[in-house]
């Protein structure tokens, strides 16, 4: 089992910015890919950014140029800076890993943290 601890949401206003943090603990194996998603009331869980244990990212097309996704392989951590945030950009965001073991992924999820951009 892998746990995910987030951190960092809060309240903003538009233009602002928050940094998000994602603890893992547990069992950690070294083929793994960290993201955050994001789930905004009424509407389903979407992908924000993700990020491998190579450092490769990827980016909603929403939030390329604003957010910037980051790990530290040896704190087994991950962050979310979110720059220039909107309005839209409310939810809970959640932190997500995939980890590849023997050939099969399994997914963990953080309990979420909310964020609200409001004036």
């Amino acid at each position: 089992q892998v746990q995910l601890v987030e951190s960092g949401g809060g309240l903003v206003q538009p233009g602002g910015s928050l940094r998000l943090s994602c603890a893992a603990s547990g069992s950690i194996f070294s083929i793994n890919v960290m993201g955050w998603y994001r789930q905004a009331p009424g509407k389903e869980r979407e992908l924000v950014a993700t990020i491998t244990n190579g450092g490769s990212t990827n980016y909603a097309d929403s939030v390329k140029g604003r957010f910037t996704i980051s790990r530290d392989n040896a704190k087994i951590m991950v962050y979310l800076q979110m720059n220039s945030l909107l309005p839209e950009d409310t939810a809970v965001y959640y932190c997500n890993r995939v980890q590849r073991l023997f050939g099969k992924d399994t997914s963990y999820w953080g309990q979420g943290t909310q964020v609200t951009v409001s004036s």
